[in-house]
């Protein structure tokens, strides 16, 4: 008999069945600051503590800003990854930007003296909140313009009286530092206010899209935000399944044994979740964390499977040139192989491998070798796939909630989740014969008077090649030619 009421489509994954041994959407969902401060308007806007959806590098930075400081502004580094990526772009995604600058902003006013030649002034910062700039008696659009040139992080100030070659300018600055982990945790108040993690339920409420891919870089280090990620992970809107990438700090962890364990003493054990070290850099300087990387990537490889999540991220070519350990770290990386210490304890790394640097480790953050026993937690596939089939169940069949359930529309629904699990059968995705089933054991005559019904379905996720090994022997048979 149902435990709670419930109302809708619904669906779970279950204990694993183990033996011996379209696209749907992939929705990235990023959390963290965007430089806000450089929209105009930017209150009234609806960017902040609200999902934003980006579509292009220029779209991204029009909507919410951008700057190359990823460190102040974690959320540029997923806007770089996804729309200004040498190896390909790939979106949409979703930001929640936290970084609100009537609130994370410094108290004393800055005074500046512009100097100006033939009517233009710059000057860089990607500090300033340019709603509150002033010129010194002068009104803006009556005696002066402002621009920003997102390209050299410049503030463009024009006044249309050519004489002047000095004016006195004011304007707050953004406080990044008062932005904390609690901010990016956010939640939902009593009267319905959302913020931080906390606003994701916002997605499918405004855009009636389905997230199932989350990541916080320049967060999701700190074990409060990982916990809340994996929290927010399960039954977004009660409902939705969503996979989570996070990193190890390089700065707690500068070895792979320190890596190892700062991930268990922290708990990034989850199987609902990827765990990522160290981090990487490019050719022109900018250091990425691997969990944008892995989203990135995890996005492009779905879409090249009509949006099935039936492939993992590892062994996939990323735009790096080098592992990065930190500012004045002396260690200088580590090949595949010796990586391979870290995938054993569920820690995917970056790694030069076949003539390229690629992400390297299929597992999910909960598998240790020759400990993990449930087989569901030993591929990033593996749960995946799960989630993919449970939110594509409730995609597919909340239209019909509230409709008669009749024999023919129970039957229905077998017969077309049977059809999805043959085709990803057919594509790769499974393997064996998975089965949507309706039992009368699982479904006892209180549930079914009062609209309660339940179908029960195991597949077995298509395993990972992970390793091929082959047994070369010398045999002296083939000397018989010389005697022939």
């Amino acid at each position: 008999m149902a435990t709670t009421y419930l109302h809708g489509a619904y669906g779970g994954i279950g204990a694993t069945q183990a033996k011996s041994a379209i696209q749907s959407g992939t929705i990235p969902v990023y959390f963290g600051t965007a430089p806000v401060n450089l929209v105009r308007g930017y209150a009234d806007s609806g960017i902040i503590n609200t999902p934003v959806r980006l579509t292009n590098f220029t779209q991204a930075q029009a909507v919410c800003g951008y700057s190359s400081t990823w460190a102040a502004y974690t959320l540029c580094e997923a806007v770089s990854a996804h729309f200004n990526n040498p190896l390909g772009n790939c979106g949409p995604i979703y930001i929640i930007n936290v970084l609100d600058p009537d609130k994370h902003r410094k108290a004393e006013q800055v005074e500046k003296v512009l100097t100006f030649t033939n009517g233009r002034a710059e000057f860089i910062s990607d500090e300033i909140i340019l709603d509150t700039f002033a010129l010194a008696d002068m009104a803006e659009g009556t005696d002066y313009s402002l621009d920003y040139d997102f390209t050299r992080s410049c503030v463009i100030v024009t006044v249309k009286d050519r004489s002047k070659t000095t004016v006195n300018a004011t304007y707050y600055v953004v406080d990044g530092s008062a932005v904390t982990a609690e901010d990016i945790i956010g939640g939902m108040t009593a009267e319905g206010e959302y913020s931080g993690i906390g606003a994701l339920p916002l997605l499918y409420a405004h855009e009636f899209q389905v997230a199932n891919l989350l990541a916080a870089p320049g967060w999701s280090h700190m074990p409060a935000v990982y916990n809340a990620l994996i929290t927010a992970s399960q039954k977004i809107n009660g409902h939705w399944m969503a996979f989570v990438a996070a990193d190890i700090p390089v700065e707690d962890a500068g070895t792979i044994e320190a890596a190892k364990a700062w991930k268990k003493e922290n708990g990034y054990t989850s199987e609902y979740s990827k765990v990522f070290w160290p981090q990487a850099k490019t050719s022109t300087g900018e250091v990425y964390h691997l969990s944008t990387l892995a989203v990135w990537v995890m996005q492009m490889v779905d879409n090249d499977h009509d949006g099935v999540p039936g492939e993992t991220c590892s062994n996939k070519a990323v735009p790096v040139i080098c592992q990065y350990f930190g500012d004045g770290a002396k260690n200088r990386g580590f090949d595949q192989e010796t990586g391979n210490a870290l995938n054993e304890n569920g820690i995917s790394t970056v790694a030069p491998f076949n003539g390229k640097w690629v992400l390297w480790g299929g597992h999910t953050a909960a598998y240790a070798f020759g400990v993990t026993s449930d087989a569901l937690h030993i591929f990033d596939t593996n749960i995946r796939m799960l989630e993919h089939i449970v939110n594509s169940f409730q995609k597919e069949w909340a239209p019909r909630v509230d409709k008669p359930m009749t024999i023919q529309l129970r039957d229905e629904i077998i017969h077309r989740e049977n059809d999805k699990l043959a085709g990803y059968v057919a594509q790769g995705y499974l393997v064996g014969n998975p089965e949507c089933i309706f039992l009368p054991s699982e479904n006892a005559d209180s549930d079914v008077m009062n609209g309660d019904f339940r179908w029960n379905l195991s597949a077995t996720p298509t395993p990972q090649f992970k390793s091929g090994t082959i047994s070369v022997s010398y045999t002296d048979s083939g000397l018989s030619v010389y005697s022939a």
